[in-house]
């Protein structure tokens, strides 16, 4: 299939998931999304276990960044490296806003948690576009796409206080990038190896939404252990699973 081609059914899909979710009604938060099954009280923190549950996150965005600017970029594109240390940065500033909202979780508080989760979601995709599709039109897309899913968070949280909420931007940024990486994987080509990486990060985004949805259950299942703790701890596999194909990966050598 000629480039052209493949680059018109992204387009396509982004389009008709952009009407779709325009055709909506404007969808406010649900309160009900504050209150997790876990809100134990230890050691004087309230909702312990899912604020703890988010320290892999700093670990792994931590480590990520260090890898980024570590050395050589070997598993990587250097062109693409403000990419991949923006994805590492949003890893580690989720696991401290995810943690300031599990301590007050509330609309206020959520907007520190959203915002470094848009701005991991945007570079990744980003990156990946860079890596399969153009590093130039990476480059040209980065900060739009940055601005687009911190303004998707600001237009929500707004949009409450006046009463008349609206996560539809941010359930775009969320969940389009979701469905555009797994038809970007199967029409495009990297120049690296290792598309289970990629795979992986999806799967776990995957699992942790089931654990998540699945809140109640799993604390009732488990005796203690929260699906919403269980959703920080299997979300954190997916950079930790980036951070080795940083490491791990290696350049395709094509035949001339």
């Amino acid at each position: 299939m000629h480039h052209d081609h493949r680059i018109r059914i992204l387009a396509g899909i982004t389009l008709v998931a952009v009407i779709a979710v325009f055709n909506f009604a404007p969808i406010p938060q649900d309160s009900a999304y504050h209150r997790f099954a876990d809100q134990r009280t230890v050691a004087g923190l309230s909702n312990f276990w899912n604020v703890v549950s988010n320290f892999p996150f700093l670990i792994i965005g931590l480590i990520g960044m260090g890898r980024v600017f570590g050395g050589p970029l070997t598993g990587g594109l250097a062109e693409l490296r403000w990419m991949y240390f923006a994805f590492f940065a949003g890893v580690f500033l989720a696991g401290i806003g995810s943690s300031y909202y599990h301590l007050h979780p509330d609309n206020r508080t959520l907007v520190w948690d959203r915002l470094p989760i848009t701005i991991g979601f945007m570079a990744l995709f980003g990156a990946i576009v860079g890596e399969y599709v153009s590093i130039r039109a990476a480059r040209l897309l980065f900060l739009p796409l940055l601005v687009v899913g911190v303004a998707s968070v600001f237009y929500w949280y707004i949009t409450e206080l006046e009463g008349q909420g609206d996560l539809r931007p941010y359930a775009l940024v969320q969940f389009l990038p979701m469905i555009l990486i797994p038809v970007i994987l199967w029409l495009f080509k990297s120049d690296l190896q290792g598309n289970a990486f990629y795979w992986g990060m999806i799967a776990a985004y995957a699992l942790a939404k089931a654990a998540e949805f699945f809140d109640a259950g799993f604390y009732e299942l488990l005796g203690g252990v929260s699906g919403h703790t269980l959703k920080h701890l299997i979300a954190a596999a997916a950079p930790f699973i980036f951070y080795r194909a940083l490491r791990y990966r290696e350049r395709i050598i094509r035949a001339a």
